[in-house]
């Protein structure tokens, strides 16, 4: 069952202008010296001090301007226990895990119906999930590589799916329903927490690995709402589920659900069959609301894609995604709103 949890304030404060970026960046999918399960454990739980300055965020407008606000973090739980975690052994490279498990949904009927229909392609070579009429939720290292912009996210565009008909719009016999082609919306705006840039002891921190993009236009589709991450134990099956545009598929919108394996207060560590492409997907589950009958999926975390961690003073690698924390609720809730009434309860 989705359980309504109370949601700490996130309150706007100053605002400044900083100079506009340089967008030189290369984007790189894969990430190197991340702070992993050990180091996680070990780092102190942040002060209140701490969050206002992670959660304080970046703004680029399509003009390249670029801004800075500062929050105010009300009614904030700190955790005591810290990024705890379990143990587990470490594992070679791979991004398929034994049997590719991912599924390319080709049907148009699935396609362009919920909640297929809510994954989008980013400019940059990423996805991301539509969480309103008007914002798509997705990776930050999509857009910033912890120093600058990266090339092409000065013009940014969101491809949300339509699907074309091979030939006269005639099915073929023996030919699918047709492949997805994109409806391009350029993006007005971009939200980036304070707390990717600055990373954990000079490494970047993929706790903050995510970010908004305001559409110019809304679109009319029905988009997924966010919910709060529960943890592994409250999960059917430990089981999460998620949508993208993998590179080496091409042209194919590829969905797969699969189990979690580790888990620390910020991230999940998965054995997820995904190549570069998913990256900023939105991870979703399907929870019955609270004294209803009736199921819906949320939105728990977003695929950060398949990262380089030390573990041990040694590189190991995982699927990482990052969780949608009360505070991460927050702060994404605020960015669609514009104020925090709206973003009490989730």
């Amino acid at each position: 069952t989705w359980h309504l949890r109370k949601i700490p304030q996130i309150v706007r404060g100053r605002t400044f202008s900083l100079d506009s970026p340089k967008f030189e960046a290369k984007a790189k999918l894969e990430l190197n010296s991340v702070c992993g399960i050990e180091c996680q454990r070990k780092l102190p739980v942040p002060s209140l001090s701490d969050l206002k300055d992670l959660l304080s965020y970046e703004t680029v407008f399509e003009n390249g301007t670029r801004t800075l606000t500062e929050v105010n973090v009300l009614g904030a739980v700190l955790d005591p226990a810290g990024n705890t975690t379990t143990r587990r052994a470490s594992r070679k490279k791979r991004q398929i895990y034994g049997t590719d498990s991912r599924f390319s949904i080709y049907d148009k009927r699935f396609m362009t119906n919920f909640p297929f229909n809510t994954a989008v392609k980013v400019s940059t070579g990423c996805s991301g999930i539509l969480i309103s009429p008007k914002h798509v939720l997705t990776a930050a290292h999509c857009l910033h590589n912890g120093k600058d912009y990266v090339k092409g996210s000065k013009r940014l565009r969101v491809g949300l799916m339509k699907t074309k008909s091979r030939g006269n719009g005639r099915k073929r016999k023996g030919t699918s329903d047709g492949m997805p082609s994109f409806q391009w919306t350029r993006v007005k705006s971009t939200h980036i927490p304070k707390g990717w840039f600055k990373g954990v002891s000079g490494d970047i921190a993929l706790d903050y690995d995510y970010a908004v993009l305001e559409l110019k236009r809304p679109h009319k589709r029905k988009y997924m709402e966010l919910g709060i991450s529960p943890t592994i134990k409250m999960m059917p099956g430990s089981m999460i589920h998620f949508s993208g545009f993998d590179n080496d598929r091409s042209g194919q919108l590829v969905y797969r659900f699969c189990s979690i394996s580790d888990e620390s207060n910020d991230l999940f560590y998965q054995y997820c069959d995904a190549e570069p492409g998913s990256t900023g997907s939105g991870i979703y589950l399907r929870l019955k609301e609270p004294n209803k009958k009736k199921w819906k999926r949320k939105i728990i975390a977003v695929y950060s894609g398949h990262q380089w961690v030390d573990i041990n003073g040694e590189q190991q690698d995982y699927n990482v995604a990052v969780r949608i924390t009360p505070l991460k609720y927050a702060q994404i809730c605020f960015w669609i709103h514009g104020n925090d009434e709206n973003c009490t309860q989730g």
